[in-house]
């Protein structure tokens, strides 16, 4: 199969989909493997670091109208639009409940569309988001605590505090990977850490893993209230799959948080779980609502794409090496996981959650292929 990679033209993206490593696995699978020139750079692989291993570099034209199997990291922009084809599989974070003019770019084009993050496992597990998620929560705890300082705005809070100083408070709103990971930052820089999470399953689990060190609380909407009044910073972790994301915290909740807080909304790639949260890049990260500072980049991990380029790699090359090998339709076949990763076929949704975001019809997976 002809798999290419093309460069992410969207603002302040430096992830590519594919690292050298993985481009000579591919190879040695006898795929054919062509790099838009330049896709890697901002990842530190050089174009000739995939020549080396016998991958073809090319043009953007010819990434886009030769390839079979297209890898991505970010879903196409308006300027992409125009390249989607009949033929063409697209593999990427698509996030397209949260984007109704792509949603029909994609639909209109006839091209295949297959998201990394609706990518789901039996016991419900995201395998190819679960990494960007890591990322993107250790992350988030390191964002607020910079910008809680006094220069960029912030209240002028050290986080962890000094003896005889109280230490600043935590809200992490959703308890799965995000959060996870956003309490292992913030309980290392010595704040008070609260979780809100409706799994009680989920709270034991942390409890257990995180020793104790963290406040648990079940989520509702009196208690996200409360929680957001009292905190120096708060975290939005939710997720439902593929669909948009709650918007759990009200205007009138930001308005009675303490001026200068900071508010950080990972769930912005799927709309955001923040009434207050617009999506923004890493170049102009944040914004004031109310006094209080809003940092909502929908590309965190492209913020460290050393490490975010060879994490997605990990993950994303066993789906590959199956969609190379047995084409899209027997790679779905013998995979349920990757099967719910299909958003889009053929002019047919057939994802629910994204046809009901934009009130489009739905069709089974089964009936569309």
């Amino acid at each position: 199969m002809r798999i290419g990679v093309a460069t992410e033209i969207k603002a302040d993206e430096y992830r590519v989909a594919l690292t050298p490593a993985g481009a000579l696995e591919l190879i040695n699978r006898g795929h054919d493997v062509l790099i838009e020139s330049g896709a890697g750079d901002g990842s530190a692989f050089r174009d000739a670091a995939y020549e080396r291993i016998g991958a073809k570099i090319v043009t953007v034209d010819e990434v886009w109208e030769t390839s079979e199997l297209l890898l991505k990291v970010k879903e196409p922009v308006a300027a992409e639009y125009p390249r989607l084809r009949e033929g063409l599989t697209l593999f990427t974070y698509l996030h397209i409940a949260a984007d109704e003019p792509l949603t029909r770019a994609l639909v209109d084009s006839g091209v295949t569309a297959v998201a990394y993050e609706t990518v789901e496992t039996g016991n419900g597990a995201l395998p190819l988001l679960a990494p960007m998620s890591e990322v993107a929560g250790k992350l988030a705890s390191q964002a607020g605590a910079y910008f809680l300082e006094k220069p960029f705005g912030g209240r002028g809070l050290l986080l962890g505090a000094v003896p005889g100083v109280e230490p600043g408070r935590v809200v992490i709103i959703g308890g799965g990977i995000v959060g996870y990971n956003a309490a292992i930052v913030a309980l290392g820089l010595g704040a008070q850490v609260t979780i809100l999470e409706r799994s009680i399953d989920r709270m034991r689990h942390l409890e257990e893993v995180l020793s104790g060190r963290v406040t648990l609380l079940m989520s509702s909407t009196l208690q996200i209230a409360a929680s957001v009044e009292g905190a120096d910073l708060v975290i939005g972790a939710v997720l439902i799959p593929g669909a948009l994301a709650p918007k759990l915290v009200t205007r009138e909740m930001i308005a009675g948080m303490k001026s200068g807080a900071v508010v950080v909304d990972v769930a912005i790639d799927q709309g955001g779980c923040f009434e207050t949260s617009h999506a923004t890049t890493h170049t102009d990260p944040v914004y004031v609502v109310d006094e209080v500072i809003h940092y909502c980049v929908a590309n965190m991990p492209g913020g460290v794409p050393v490490t975010s380029t060879r994490a997605l790699t990990n993950a994303t090359l066993p789906y590959v090496e199956a969609i190379a090998e047995r084409g899209l339709h027997g790679a779905v076949a013998a995979d349920p996981a990757l099967a719910k990763g299909v958003n889009v076929i053929g002019g047919k949704i057939t994802y629910q959650a994204v046809a009901e975001a934009h009130g489009l019809d739905y069709t089974p997976l089964a009936d569309a292929l």
